[in-house]
């Protein structure tokens, strides 16, 4: 799923029904959470008429700040980086991974194992968004929380591992819905706040990064106007924090490599 925040560019839509030649259409679906719109937006989406969504963004809202959910995140936000190269109008200040999920998470379980209202405590989440490369700041959480080692490492574990709980809960039948689709709204909304210009906006997102020696990592960011006012680092953290960045660092620049090396191979 991407979500691109601008209108298409110049003042109005051209749309072509004729028949004797390719039309030029832009197919929004309306209410397509149910049984009929899921599969009718992938049959869509699998058309070459409405295909390479990156591109589309890139060629029609070059400005337009790019909210990506679409999984892996750890590729799919290279591969959007090297689309707008391509394009010459990359801006690395908006474009996003939304990893708002794991934050979601941790806050949940963090509040659960400490009797706290979860929407009270707040947990950023670092690194990327897949396995091991999540790393939870439970150190920065928001109040102070502590926990022994050995119950810590299981509360870290499970925030990591959570989409395959969703989906052992399901009993294979399905995975994260509705708590996806609450993170994609709420760091849609943050953004759309700080645009608007509210101030002190911060949430953690995968995108272009110095924090550390990968290329794209996620990090606090406080967002402005233009989208990335200021990267907000890591910060103080724990050693077994630092152990956990450390080994995610050669998976994540492998996914990054893998989502770039796609961008080079495309026709």
């Amino acid at each position: 799923m991407l979500s691109a925040l601008a209108r298409p560019a110049g003042a109005a839509l051209r749309r072509s029904f004729s028949t004797s030649a390719q039309n030029n259409a832009k197919v929004a679906v309306l209410g397509a959470s149910g049984g009929i719109g899921q599969p009718l937006s992938l049959l869509l989406k699998n058309s070459p008429l409405v295909a390479n969504l990156t591109a589309a963004c890139a060629q029609n809202c070059p400005e337009a700040m790019i909210c990506v959910i679409a999984n892996p995140v750890n590729s799919t936000i290279p591969i959007t980086s090297e689309v707008f190269k391509k394009h010459g109008v990359y801006n690395p200040n908006k474009i996003f991974g939304v990893t708002t999920l794991d934050v979601v998470r941790a806050n949940a379980f963090v509040a659960e194992l400490k009797g706290l209202d979860p929407a009270r405590v707040n947990v950023p989440v670092i690194g990327g968004h897949a396995g091991k490369t999540i790393i939870p700041l439970i150190s920065q959480c928001t109040p102070k929380v502590e926990f022994p080692q050995d119950q810590l490492t299981t509360l870290t574990g499970r925030i990591q591992e959570a989409g395959t709980e969703v989906v052992k809960a399901k009993a294979g039948a399905g995975s994260a819905t509705l708590s996806m689709a609450y993170a994609g709204a709420r760091f849609v909304f943050s953004l759309l706040d700080a645009i608007n210009g509210k101030e002190g906006v911060v949430e953690c997102s995968f995108v272009k990064s110095q924090e550390t020696d990968c290329s794209y990592f996620s990090t606090p960011l406080l967002l402005g106007k233009k989208g990335i006012e200021k990267n907000l680092g890591i910060g103080k953290i724990s050693s077994f924090e630092e152990k956990m960045i450390a080994e995610a660092i050669p998976e994540l620049k492998a996914s990054i490599k893998k989502g770039e090396d796609f961008v080079k191979n495309m026709k």
